[in-house]
Parts: C-alpha cells; sequence; structure tokens
C-alpha cells in the first residue's frame, strides 16, 4: 500500500515528502526510475538507521522500500510499458505488414549486416524491422510472429523515453 499511495501521488503531480521532489528531478538526468531513485534515498536513510538502531530494524525498511519502489514504477508508467522489439527475417515484408494491420503500429525497415560468419563472404545484407510495442503486445506479436516465420530472430529491449512518432502519450511525464 506504500508505493501504491506514492505512485498514486505522483502520478497525480503531488509528492509527500522531498525525496519525491528529488526523485522525479533526477529520473529526468540519470536513467534511473523514480522508485529506483526514492529506494536508494531510502537505503542511505536506513543505513544510518542501522547504526543508530538495529539492523534487523533497517533491513525490514529496506525489504518493504524494495517492493514499494517496484509498485511505485508499475503505478507512475503504467501498464504502457514501452518495448524496442528488433526482428531479423527473410520476410520481413510480412512481419512489417502484420505489425502495421494487426497491431496498428508503425514499423522501420533498415539494413544490416550479419556479423556471424567467419569470413569476410559471409557478411551478406539483411533486412531488420524495429517496431515499439506495448508490453501487453508482445505475445501478441510474438504469436503472429511465429505463423509467418518460426524461426525470426527477436530482441525485446525496454524503452524508457519517446519523443515523437505516433507513440499514444503517457499520462504522466516527469
Amino acid at each position: 500500500f506504500l508505493g501504491a499511495g506514492i505512485g498514486l501521488a505522483v502520478r497525480g503531480g503531488a509528492v509527500l515528502d522531498g525525496t519525491e521532489v528529488l526523485a522525479v528531478w533526477l529520473s529526468r538526468k540519470i536513467s534511473l526510475s523514480i522508485g529506483d531513485v526514492i529506494l536508494l534515498f531510502n537505503i542511505m536513510i536506513f543505513s544510518v538507521a542501522a547504526y543508530l538502531l538495529s539492523i534487523e530494524t533497517a533491513l525490514y525498511s529496506i525489504l518493504t522500500y524494495l517492493a514499494a519502489s517496484k509498485t511505485v514504477d508499475f503505478i507512475v508508467e503504467g501498464v504502457d510499458e514501452y518495448m524496442g522489439i528488433t526482428i531479423i527475417s527473410p520476410h520481413y515484408e510480412a512481419i512489417r505488414l502484420m505489425i502495421v494491420q494487426k497491431l496498428g503500429r508503425g514499423a522501420t525497415i533498415y539494413e544490416a549486416k550479419g556479423g556471424y560468419g567467419m569470413s569476410q563472404k559471409d557478411l551478406r545484407n539483411q533486412p531488420v524491422v524495429f517496431t515499439v510495442i506495448t508490453r501487453l503486445e508482445f505475445a501478441r506479436l510474438r504469436r503472429n510472429i511465429d505463423t509467418i516465420d518460426p524461426t525470426a530472430f527477436l530482441v525485446a529491449s525496454p524503452v524508457r523515453d519517446i519523443a515523437g512518432g505516433v507513440i499514444k502519450k503517457k499520462a504522466l511525464k516527469h
């Protein structure tokens, strides 16, 4: 409940104490989430508490805030956590059409050279499909790709920030 309360406050534009203000500001400057920054601040505070009070109490507090920080991130970022998907397949055009038509997302195709061979002649051009989807759309994308090309190579990476394009905006800009 602690993480949900903090997350709802931050998502609504409010704060509970100074750590949330610093966390929102620092999350813009460094590549940590708001929940991770709050957790780091609290670990520093709990380290002092471990020295002054007891290690056991401080460890329980750290464990509580570890769970709370993940809840804060979930509430602030929402369910629409974005993923960048890189797909390598000779059936790139069918995959691109599926992404655009079935998922309603955009796709970028670029040329890459395969680097898995031992000699220079093994380096051949290979089209690569890139798209950005939500975490919840990944299973559907994977199923659709498996029907087109079961041997397609997929790499999924979390996307922290998106600017421009036709991606749906998140409710909170922090």
